[in-house]
């Protein structure tokens, strides 16, 4: 794979095959570890400052922290204190957070464009080591800064949506697209995060999360991600993402399979078709095909989801680098 890569942890790792995963990922020269932030999972800050200290270069991005349970002064706090131990190696991910697992909590994203505007004017000038005086409408902080002083740490913006993907290029360092996602969607939402740059007259880094997996026999690769592509499509927010790539999928089917525990009808709806259309999944040769055609679209860096340890990141960078 020519380019950037970086490797993904979605907080379901245990402790020994996230060091394995972040060992794999720095031996290999990828450039950062994106820790996710799901909410009911293993906590990101905890889980980035472990791979930091287990590893030698290798940077970590706060993948997405949402302003709706976490303060953007916190978010802001937590990546500049790890900058501090870790100087150089620290990325700040936000982004408004996984639909269900916000409803989960019992949380309301309510005007997320304005929410996310205003927390990367908070944690941009928080970085810069100013006193912020900072009166928006979601959030008010006055006449403090950090203790850490001034850090250079990239902010960067998970979105989707026309307008989030469009501040994501006018506001943010880079542009994080979310995983299921096909180089169709991908292509239209860079169109989109350009609209910002020009606007701004600027330009960001563009990465995308691609889920991967690889085996001698097709099948058996796509079966190691069928059931997470299909947890994700279900979605109604993915309905474009789905119709730019072409892909017929029942989603209410899906999501009613996935309610009841239908293991069986989710693996028939989520078809290889599917697979070969949302992932980097198949044989070496698919592989190595599946991710030149995310890389055409015009991606700085593919973030590497869904190794489920070490030796199966390996056998992916095998193929991969």
């Amino acid at each position: 794979m020519t380019g950037a890569f970086g490797v993904s942890l979605e907080g379901k790792e245990p402790p020994e095959a996230m060091r394995d995963i972040a060992a794999a990922a720095d031996a290999a020269g990828a450039s950062t570890i994106w820790v996710a932030s799901h909410l009911f999972q293993r906590e990101p800050i905890a889980v980035a400052t472990a791979a930091l200290a287990a590893t030698r270069r290798i940077g970590t991005a706060l993948m997405a922290m949402s302003p709706y349970t976490v303060h953007p002064v916190y978010a802001a706090m937590a990546a500049a204190t790890l900058d501090e131990y870790f100087p150089g190696r620290v990325q700040l991910c936000l982004g408004v957070g996984a639909p269900r697992d916000l409803e989960a909590a019992g949380v309301e994203a309510k005007e997320p464009l304005r929410t996310l505007r205003e927390a990367i004017g908070v944690a941009r000038a928080l970085f810069a080591g100013e006193t912020i005086d900072f009166a928006g409408e979601r959030f008010r902080v006055k006449g403090r800064r950090l203790a850490t002083g001034a850090r250079h740490i990239p902010i960067v913006l998970a979105a989707s949506g026309p307008h989030m993907l469009e501040l994501a290029g006018a506001a943010a360092d880079g542009v994080l697209i979310s995983a299921a996602t096909s180089p169709a969607f991908i292509r239209w939402c860079l169109e989109a995060v350009r609209r910002g740059e020009g606007a701004a007259g600027r330009s960001v880094r563009k990465m995308a999360l691609v889920y991967s997996s690889v085996d001698a026999d097709e099948k058996a690769a796509h079966d190691r991600l069928r059931r997470t592509l299909g947890f994700i499509l279900r979605g109604p927010h993915h309905a474009r993402n789905l119709e730019l790539a072409g892909t017929t999928l029942d989603q209410q089917r899906l999501a009613t399979a996935f309610a009841r525990e239908d293991w069986p009808e989710v693996d028939r709806l989520v078809t290889d078709e599917v697979m070969r259309r949302h992932a980097a999944s198949g044989t070496p040769d698919q592989l190595r095909a599946a991710f030149q055609r995310y890389r055409s679209v015009g991606l700085d860096e593919i973030v590497i989801a869904g190794a489920a340890g070490g030796d199966a990141l390996r056998e992916i960078l095998a193929i991969a680098v």
